[in-house]
């Protein structure tokens, strides 16, 4: 004996599943529905119970992890009147199981609607954003997810299908918070509906993230109309600063009738840390969302402004 204590290696407290990504560790029931009715009729049958598939690259990393472990899978992905990009005039319609790639690849998107083209471009790599869809984004309901400033600066509307029929809901009342939606158990998301803005309207989006791709520390869309260099109307919102992704009502409020010079931007900066209320996180800390906030809404506004004087 050498005088040394003998100890017993721990067993680490770690479980596989939550480390092995390459397998579902647990049986489920596989749907794939053809039309919407399909759909809600399985979610109306399932509930709860059931997760919708449709990008899939939340969900199934999320089940790999067995953080969720849902009885019954119904994959959209074959529901063809889900997948679309559509102008109807006052607004373009967008399916929500389109994937963002489409949406970025589309020449009406950037002409007309360049804050949700931005947004979209700077989401993940191309292998994602070929699988990733807009719907799924959404509901997700993420507080930092990248479309929702662009839809809500344009004042998007969202299509629910359930089994009462349809309804229209104006995006700025689709998030209740981290992970929830207005979304009943037995509805689905099924387009967007996006208003075409006034010509003279210039929009921008800016993110901050740790790395190129990542998901945002604070992002930032912004919607502006002026005469010469005075603002006419302006929309501003922000997503990762609050439990949900909010319009800064107060800042706008503020900006119209004045005119946008250095003064005024860096007032509107001041206004809009104090309408954000950001967390401390694995991303980022609460001072520095509410700091970064006013810095990024100052460059958008800027950003957006150049587009409207460059027509």
């Amino acid at each position: 004996m050498t005088g040394e204590k003998f100890v017993k290696p721990i067993k680490p407290k770690v479980d596989i599943n939550k480390v092995n990504t390459h397998i579902i560790p647990f049986e489920f029931e596989y749907f794939e529905p053809r039309t919407v009715k399909e759909a809600v009729e399985l979610l109306t049958k399932y509930g709860g119970e059931a997760k919708i598939l449709a990008g899939g690259t939340d969900l199934i990393v999320r089940m790999k992890q067995r953080f969720i472990e849902p009885k019954y899978i119904i994959n959209i992905k074959k529901i063809k009147e889900l997948n679309f990009i559509e102008d109807r005039g006052d607004y373009l319609a967008i399916g929500a199981a389109t994937k963002l790639r489409e949406i970025e690849k589309s020449g009406i998107v950037k002409r007309k609607f360049e804050a949700l083209y931005e947004a979209v471009r700077s989401m993940a790599g191309v292998q994602i954003r070929n699988m990733a869809t807009i719907g799924g984004n959404l509901c997700n309901a993420s507080p930092a997810a990248d479309t929702a400033p662009p839809l809500l600066v344009f004042e998007a509307k969202l299509k629910i299908v359930g089994p009462n029929g349809e309804r229209v809901v104006p995006i700025n009342e689709f998030f209740l918070g981290p992970g929830k939606t207005v979304l009943k158990p037995n509805e689905i998301l099924t387009e967007i509906q996006i208003p075409y803005q006034p010509e003279d309207t210039g929009s921008a989006f800016i993110k901050i993230a740790r790395v190129a791709m990542d998901l945002a520390k604070v992002n930032v869309a912004v919607a502006l109309r002026t005469e010469g260099s005075i603002v006419k109307w302006v929309r501003i919102a922000l997503g990762a600063v609050a439990p949900t992704p909010i319009r800064a009502y107060k800042t706008e409020e503020f900006l119209v009738g004045k005119e946008l010079n250095e003064e005024t931007l860096k007032e509107a900066a001041e206004i809009v840390k104090t309408e954000v209320k950001p967390i401390t996180d694995i991303r980022s800390t609460a001072e520095y969302r509410r700091e970064v906030s006013g810095v990024i809404v100052k460059d958008a506004l800027l950003r957006a402004y150049e587009r409207i004087s460059k027509g």
